[in-house]
This record gives structure tokens, C-alpha cells and sequence, in this order.
């Protein structure tokens, strides 16, 4: 009988177990991807086509075939040219900072803590969501309150704060360029009610929600999917948000650079996307 010794198995599990995290001591380069616990996301540099010499960082379904499915991006408007020496790096003030080859910062997710903060991290969650935590685990910025044209399930998509529009769908350029395009999601700041509407530059294009209060629907996706929705009024808060009923394929919601508002899940048959829902259709309320 062979025994292996139990140091060498506690090695080889650390070495296979996905890397989720984003430390100070370990910036992502261009060689680097953070992958969720689960698999299923993923974070790195991306480029939109192999013809595309621009880069972006950004999220993508890690654990599907076919076509990379980009959720959220960083520097979407500021795409980097020169791939070599790019860094994401998580600062001692408690930032991350996405530089470029010639060390210029692009971007940055900033928060409120201006005190040193030695152990400050990120990690990449089984939800989608890229979240930048200080030393005592406080969640102090996260990409889910940052979306791009994405929603995804149980993200919390704050429609308006005291009349002010505060989150914003922006759709893709076209379907190669992910830079900012014409079509926006929002809230309507004109109506004392939820109204998410979208929108072609500053013109309103199509009224897709109205309600005054609480509001949760469900749809029967197929024979084991329910998809839920629920609009909430809480004080001054007007919020939108969908889930999925467990053991649910994969679904999202995206704004798409025709400015088609589309709610989509994944067909483990077709080995791509189908529409659940799309707005708008034949008919909409303007």
C-alpha cells in the first residue's frame, strides 16, 4: 500500500481551487483571471473580437461555451491600446486602480475610507458581483451598484434616490463596440412615480414600468424556472430587482445596442441564449 503524504494533497487542493480574489500583494495583469468559487464568473482583461486591439476589463460567464457573455466593464469608454503592463491593483487607501502600460490610471473604484488600509481586498463572488472589502470584511464598493447594460439576478438596480436618477443601463456602441452607445435604461426624474423607461440619447424612446408602490410578479420560464420581479417604494427609494427560483439555468437582464430591453436564459439544449421577455415589442407605451 502507498500512502501520499497529506501536505502534498492540502498543496494540490490549494493549487486547483479557483482563484477569486484580488489582494495587494497579487494585482491583476493581463496574464491573470479571477474566477468565482463556483466557476462560473469570471474577471480579466478581454478583448470583443479577435480583430478588436482594444482591451477591457470586465466580467463574463466563465462556465459557458460558445461567444464570450461580458456583464459589466470597467474602462468600457476608455479601452487600453497597449495589453503589456496593464495592473489592477487594490491600494493601501482602500482603491482599486486599472493602469495602463505607460502606468496611468483609467479608472478607479473609490470609497469612503480615506485611513490606510493594509488588508483590503476584492473578491469575485458566486452572484456575479466584484466587491472591493476592507480589513473587517465591510463591503465599501461593489460592481453591482455600478452597473453597465447588465442586471443580474438579486442585483439591486436603485431606480432613483429623491427624484434623483441614480443607476443607469447603457447599451453597447454595437454588437463588437462595447463603448458607451445611444440606448440608456433609467428612471424617469420627471415622474413622482417608478417609472423605468428607456431612452435614445435624450429622447424618450420606450416606457417599460409604472407603478406607485410595491409590485412582485413571477413567470413560468419553462416547467422548473420561475423568474420573480419586484419594484419596491421604500421612503425616498424607488428600486428594481429579479431572481430566480432555485436550480434556474442561467438568466440575465441586458439592455441591447438596438435599445431592446431583454430579459434571457441560457438553453442547455441550443447551447445559447433565448428571450424570456423583450420591451419594447409590437406595441409601447410612450
Amino acid at each position: 500500500m502507498h500512502y501520499i503524504p497529506i501536505f502534498f494533497l492540502l498543496f494540490l487542493s490549494s493549487f486547483c481551487k479557483p482563484d477569486d480574489q484580488l489582494t495587494q500583494a497579487k494585482p491583476l495583469t493581463d496574464r491573470d483571471t479571477l474566477i468565482s468559487e463556483s466557476g462560473d464568473f469570471a474577471l480579466g482583461f478581454f478583448s470583443p473580437t479577435s480583430s478588436n486591439k482594444s482591451f477591457y476589463l470586465g466580467i463574463w460567464y466563465h462556465s459557458l461555451p460558445g461567444p464570450r457573455t461580458v456583464v459589466w466593464m470597467a474602462n468600457r469608454d476608455i479601452p487600453i491600446i497597449n495589453p503589456s503592463s496593464m495592473m489592477l491593483k487594490v491600494t493601501n487607501n482602500s482603491r482599486m486602480v486599472l493602469s495602463d502600460s505607460e502606468g496611468r490610471d483609467i479608472w478607479m473604484a473609490a470609497s469612503n475610507i480615506t485611513t490606510r488600509a493594509v488588508g483590503a481586498y476584492a473578491v469575485l463572488n458566486n452572484l456575479g458581483n466584484f466587491v472591493l472589502r476592507s480589513t473587517n470584511n465591510m463591503d465599501i464598493w461593489q460592481s453591482f451598484h455600478h452597473p453597465t447594460d447588465t442586471i443580474l439576478p438579486t442585483m439591486r438596480f436603485l431606480v432613483s434616490y429623491k427624484g434623483q436618477v441614480i443607476a443607469r443601463l447603457v447599451a453597447w456602441k454595437g454588437p463588437d463596440d462595447p463603448s458607451s452607445g445611444d440606448f440608456s435604461c433609467s428612471g424617469d426624474p420627471r415622474s413622482s412615480n417608478l417609472q423605468l423607461v428607456t431612452w435614445n440619447k435624450a429622447k424618450l424612446f420606450c416606457r417599460l414600468i409604472v407603478s406607485d408602490g410595491v409590485s412582485v410578479s413571477g413567470t413560468l420560464t419553462n416547467t422548473s424556472s420561475i423568474l420573480y420581479q419586484t419594484i419596491a417604494s421604500s421612503g425616498d427609494e424607488f428600486s428594481y430587482t429579479f431572481a430566480v427560483s432555485d436550480n434556474s439555468p442561467f438568466m440575465r437582464m441586458m439592455l441591447d445596442y438596438t435599445g431592446k430591453l431583454k430579459i434571457l436564459g441560457w438553453d442547455n439544449h441550443s447551447m445559447s441564449w433565448t428571450v424570456i421577455n423583450e420591451h419594447p415589442n409590437s406595441a409601447c407605451d410612450l
